[in-house]
This record gives structure tokens, C-alpha cells and sequence, in this order.
């Protein structure tokens, strides 16, 4: 692949960092860069960093195409492949933030903290029932997806004080995780925790992996804690199983329709946390996508394969 005159930045990246905050920290990492305005022209870019996909993307005569996000199941990984124009991502880089959010989550259930802000909103003075908050120390999680982003919350779920089980496609070790099971045994790995915590990515094999059966295994006061990616989870057996009290609530920070529609019952439900895919929200995202980007730039120029490639 040739090295790269021209590096495009997508407009649609403004929707996570401001674009010319992002070209100017990649002001001296060789290129030209330039911000792309919506219908801008693109023939004059070799590479594009993108939020959005677009089909023009492909005739446009693109060598390398980056995703601000980690998750790229947006683009179409054969027509990318035929046309030679390489993909990447920007996985590895919200281990941290995401872990943190993760755990706000089950801070958030197990000390109240959620239902305390409903009532200040209300104009409400009430303490919580003597048996319901409870500490994170005795409880157990189950982190599904044991990537970066599932380590970043088993991690901070094991300095706490919790017992930390996980599910991945290659069943071993993993440090701080006392037990780590296959895929198939995701029923049991999930029956005895509190918290279950999804953080893979979406595939073919993950789409509506957290349906009605994997509800059912789990236990009456467990809370699911969704940072993946919403169509990983069965959406109205999600409902059904909050409704009908088989699970105690949810912390989703992804949906399968997005934004969540306003018709949507979780929105009401008392032990349910919604927040706008903002898990891996950050002052410092801009820059750590920077990183990647000029290091592939780096790679380019010295002949060498590029690094976090999907393409």
C-alpha cells in the first residue's frame, strides 16, 4: 500500500470529538489533513478516518479506511476486500474508561445510588429498605467477552473485592478471573453471578446471544450490565425477563434500536440505567484514536502491515 499525501476526516467523527480538535492533533503526522464536510468531495483523500460508513466510501478511490469505534459490523468487509482498501479499528483503546463505567453500573445498584437521583429529581426524601442495598465485596460477577474491554471490567470488578468468573472462545486463564468457561457453557456461567456483564463484539455468533434462555439461568437478583453492543441481547426477552421479575434489572449503555425509541418500556422501569452509548466516552478519546492513526501512518511509510486490521 502507498504511503498516505492525504488523510480525510469525516465529519461524522464530530458526533463522538470535535473534528479539527482531531486533525490538529495529527497536524504533524505527515499528511494533509482535512476535515470532510457532508457530500464533500473525497478524490482528493488516500485514507479517510470515519465515525459513519457511507457507500461512496467505496468508489472513492480510498486505500485505508479507520473507525474511530471499535466495532465495524457497519462495514461490508467483502466489498472493502475486493476493492483493496484496508480497514481498521480502533480496539485497545477503551479497556479503562469502559471497565470504569462497567463498575459505576453496579456501584450505582448495589449502593441505590440510581434510585436516589430519581427521587431528588422527584422531590423525594427516602432511604432505601434495610435489606436492599448491599456492598460489592460479597457479590460475584460474570464478564462475557474476556477482550480488552472485559478484562478492563474483571479488572476493576477483582480489586473490589468481587469474585470475577468469565466467558470466552478460548477457555483459559485470565488474570484476576477465578474460572473462565466456553461459550456453550454460558448458561452455567452465568447462573451463580450477580452481575452478568457482556463486553463482545457483535458477529454472527453474538448476535442475540443473551436471550430468553440465558434469563432464565440467571438468578432473580442479578442485574445484566450491557456495554457491547445492543443486538448482542435478545431486546424483548430483555423486557419480558425485567417485567416479569425473573431478573432483578439491566445498566444498558446499548440498544438494539438507537437512540432508544421513546415508546420503549425501558425507559421506566425503576431498575433499569440507560445512558446514550457514552460508555467509552473520554477527554482523552480523541487523542488515543490519534495514537493509532499516526502509528499506521508510521507503518505505511516503512512497508509494514498495519496495526488493528479488520481488512
Amino acid at each position: 500500500m502507498p504511503s498516505i499525501e492525504t488523510l480525510g476526516v469525516h465529519h461524522s467523527v464530530g458526533e463522538v470529538f470535535p473534528t479539527d480538535v482531531f486533525r490538529d492533533a495529527l497536524a504533524d503526522a505527515g499528511p494533509s489533513v482535512r476535515v470532510v464536510d457532508p457530500d464533500g468531495d473525497l478524490s482528493a483523500c488516500d485514507a479517510l478516518v470515519t465515525f459513519a460508513y457511507e457507500d461512496r466510501f467505496l468508489d472513492a478511490g480510498l486505500d485505508w479506511i479507520h473507525s474511530i469505534q471499535a466495532g465495524v459490523d457497519r462495514f461490508p468487509f467483502d466489498a472493502l476486500d475486493d476493492r483493496g482498501i484496508a480497514l481498521t479499528n480502533s480496539t485497545g483503546i477503551h479497556g479503562d474508561v469502559v471497565g470504569e463505567t462497567a463498575l459505576g453500573f453496579m456501584l450505582a445498584f448495589a449502593r441505590r445510588l440510581h434510585a436516589h437521583r430519581s427521587n431528588q429529581e422527584a422531590g423525594v426524601w427516602e432511604q432505601p429498605a434495610w435489606d436492599e442495598a448491599f456492598p460489592l465485596r460479597r457479590e460475584s460477577a460474570c464478564v462475557v467477552g474476556l477482550g480488552t474491554l472485559g478484562q478492563g471490567i474483571a479488572t476493576r470488578a477483582a480489586a473490589l473485592g468481587m469474585d470475577v468468573t468469565g466467558v470466552k472462545r478460548t477457555p483459559t486463564p485470565v488474570d484476576g478471573v477465578d474460572a473462565v468457561y466456553p461459550p456453550a457453557d454460558l448458561p452455567e456461567a452465568v447462573a451463580d453471578a450477580r452481575f452478568v456483564a457482556l463486553a463482545v463484539p457483535l458477529t454472527e455468533d453474538t448476535r442475540g446471544l443473551i436471550d430468553a434462555a440465558v434469563f432464565d439461568a440467571m438468578r432473580e437478583d442479578a442485574y445484566l450490565v450491557n456495554v457491547a453492543r445492543g443486538p448482542v441481547v435478545d431486546q424483548d426477552a430483555l423486557v419480558d425477563a425485567i417485567q416479569g421479575e425473573s431478573i432483578a434489572g439491566a445498566a444498558l449503555d446499548v440498544f438494539e434500536t438507537e437512540p432508544l425509541p421513546p415508546e420503549s418500556p425501558l425507559w421506566d422501569h425503576g431498575e433499569v440505567i440507560v445512558t446514550p452509548h457514552a460508555a467509552a466516552f473520554t477527554d482523552e478519546y480523541y487523542e488515543r484514536v490519534a495514537t493509532i492513526v499516526r502509528e499506521n501512518i508510521r507503518r505505511l511509510d516503512a512497508d509494514e502491515s498495519l496495526t488493528n486490521q479488520v481488512v
